[in-house]
C-alpha cells in the first residue's frame, strides 16, 4: 500500500516547466490582452458614438424636411391670396364701396396727343 501513495503523489505533484521564462511570456500575453481589450472598447464606443450621432443628425433632417414642407405651403397660400387680392373686379369694389370713387365720365377723360 505504502507503494501506491507513492506513485501517487509522484503523479500529483506539479513540475515546474521554465520557472522566470513562464511568468514573462504570461505578462507579455497578458499586456497584449489588455492593448487589445483597451481597442476594441475604444472601437466599440466610437461605433456607439457614430450610430448614436447618425440618428440624431436624421432626426434633424427629417424636422427640417418637415419645416419646408410647412413653409412651401404657406408659400403657396400666401401666393393664392395675392393672386385673389389684385383681381381686376376686387378692385373695383373697394374702390367704388370703400373710397367713394366711380369710372369717369367722358366729359373727365382727356386723351393726350
Amino acid at each position: 500500500m505504502s507503494q501506491a501513495k507513492t506513485e501517487y503523489g509522484k503523479v500529483a505533484a506539479p513540475r515546474a516547466i521554465g520557472g522566470a521564462g513562464l511568468s514573462i511570456q504570461r505578462l507579455d500575453m497578458f499586456r497584449s490582452l489588455m492593448v487589445g481589450m483597451v481597442l476594441l472598447t475604444i472601437v466599440s464606443v466610437f461605433h456607439v458614438w457614430s450610430r448614436f450621432k447618425l440618428i440624431d443628425l436624421n432626426l434633424e433632417i427629417a424636422e427640417i424636411s418637415r419645416q419646408l414642407k410647412d413653409a412651401e405651403q404657406e408659400q403657396k397660400r400666401l401666393k393664392l391670396e395675392v393672386a385673389s387680392l389684385r383681381t381686376p373686379s376686387r378692385i373695383e369694389t373697394i374702390a367704388k364701396d370703400e373710397l367713394g370713387m366711380a369710372l369717369p365720365t367722358e366729359q373727365q377723360v382727356i386723351i393726350v396727343k
